[in-house]
């Protein structure tokens, strides 16, 4: 079984089951909901790598909540699954944040080459870097360590390596705690005690010499912010 969930919201029980055997026979691990109300919930509060997503169906629709998942989950992979096959919804879901548009009826052969390639696309989308430049100094990440112009050294904890490394790819966005969690870690963050991130950053900032949060912001009520 891969280790990769993928969440199918679909109204359609039929569509809905055959879509779910068709990607746990390929080896993914699925998460379903039958309409907007659920859907909403799953996709903005559990763990998966891509989104497939019904546009009409009760409750909120499929483009409600990719205004939702652009707000709060900026990047997250989606695939829309609609009957709606006119221009104006294709550049509307491909505008609003979808990857891909699969129009019904479609094939389960075609919908797992549309996954397949979107989980690759997705996967470069973040290809890291070995290092990176930081102020004062540079971050190595295969060797999970910051070196600074003087010669001086921090060696880094792998959460401490990939949390920079998150922090750095933001540009400037702010990060809940709550994205750290999930996006980051796999972690549920209604499960988990969000002051293992604060101890983190608090970690990042003394090996970073940041004690005026000047590189690595806290944002009151909202998270953290990479701001150099």
């Amino acid at each position: 079984m891969s280790e990769i969930t993928i969440l199918v919201i679909e109204d359609d029980p039929a569509v809905r089951r055959g879509i779910v055997d068709v990607l746990e026979y390929a080896g993914y691990r699925t998460l379903e909901a039958p309409d907007g109300h659920i859907g909403m919930d799953l996709a903005l509060k559990a763990n998966y790598r891509l989104l497939l997503l019904d546009l009409v169906m009760p409750g909120p629709s499929g483009f409600q909540i990719l205004e939702a998942l652009k707000r709060k989950r900026p990047g997250q992979a989606v695939i829309i699954l609609s009957a709606r096959g006119e221009e104006n919804d294709r550049v509307r879901g491909l505008t609003t944040g979808a990857d891909d548009y699969v129009v019904k009826p479609f094939s389960m052969k075609e919908l797992l080459a549309r996954v397949d390639a979107v989980l690759r696309r997705t996967c470069e989308r973040t290809a890291p870097a070995d290092s990176r430049p930081i102020p004062g100094g540079t971050v190595d990440f295969k060797e999970r360590a910051l070196i600074f112009a003087d010669g001086s050294r921090e060696d880094l904890s792998e959460r401490e390596s990939d949390l920079l490394r998150y922090l750095l790819d933001s540009q400037g966005r702010i990060i809940s705690r709550e994205e750290i969690l999930r996006n980051l870690w796999d972690l549920d963050p209604d499960r988990t005690e969000t002051r293992t991130i604060d101890m983190h950053i608090m970690h990042l900032r003394t090996k970073l010499g940041d004690k005026d949060q000047s590189l690595l912001a806290t944002v009151r009520g909202k998270g953290y912010r990479w701001t150099s």
